[in-house]
């Protein structure tokens, strides 16, 4: 994980800009990362590589505990980077994803008040994965009132990169939030942003600016 950069006054970071892989509704701590800059890059220009699940594929928590969601994809001959990857039509995914989402979340306070924006994404297009999450990661920035400017990742310039790895990490020491099943599954700390907005509404972007000025990670 990033460790040599200090957070300054607000949860900033010295480095004011953050680089960020492409990522279909990502993490919690995804999320926080990015909540602590005043600008914000994507890396839509990263190369494809097989292994990187979290392009296309996000984490949820159903009736037994986490369940990976998944939007096939399609990569066409002589392709090297990730936004030449398309989705796929396989297995009919943008009508069984709104399905599992509903059976996950329906009795969430806030599933049906915020579903419907979500709904316009689950389409057969075949339109590069990329496209699709960052169509994804505009709506969700939306709902949370995200301070953060999208930026171009400009070469010279100084950004604070991030990988997987350090999102897991602080995914992995999030304090809890009120999940709907934690009764019966104890809380998950390691859910798709989704999970965080369908059980906590408003109060989600509490949450994240809560993580930005707590010092809960070292990011």
């Amino acid at each position: 994980m990033n460790t040599e950069i200090s957070p300054v006054k607000g949860g900033l970071h010295s480095v004011e800009a953050a680089l960020l892989p492409v990522r279909l509704f990502p993490s919690v701590g995804y999320y926080a990362i990015m909540n602590r800059y005043p600008e914000v890059a994507f890396d839509t220009c990263a190369r494809y590589n097989k292994a990187e699940k979290g392009t296309h594929r996000f984490t949820i928590a159903d009736t037994r505990g986490e369940l990976r969601l998944t939007v096939p994809v399609s990569r066409p001959s002589g392709t090297t980077l990730w936004k030449e990857v398309l989705v796929s039509d396989h297995g009919r995914w943008w009508e069984t994803m709104p399905i599992a989402l509903e059976s996950a979340y329906g009795r969430t306070p806030f599933f049906e008040f915020y579903i419907d924006r979500f709904m316009p994404l689950f389409t057969p297009d075949a339109r590069p994965v990329t496209e699709l999450c960052l169509e994804a990661d505009a709506l969700v920035r939306s709902i949370l009132c995200m301070p953060a400017k999208i930026v171009e990742a400009e070469e010279g310039r100084a950004f604070h990169s991030y990988t997987d790895a350090d999102f897991e990490s602080l995914s992995a020491s999030l304090p809890p939030y009120w999940q709907v099943r934690a009764d019966s599954l104890g809380f998950l700390p390691k859910l798709s942003i989704l999970d965080l907005l369908f059980n906590l509404g408003p109060e989600a972007q509490l949450y994240l600016d809560r993580l930005s000025t707590s010092g809960v990670d070292n990011c």
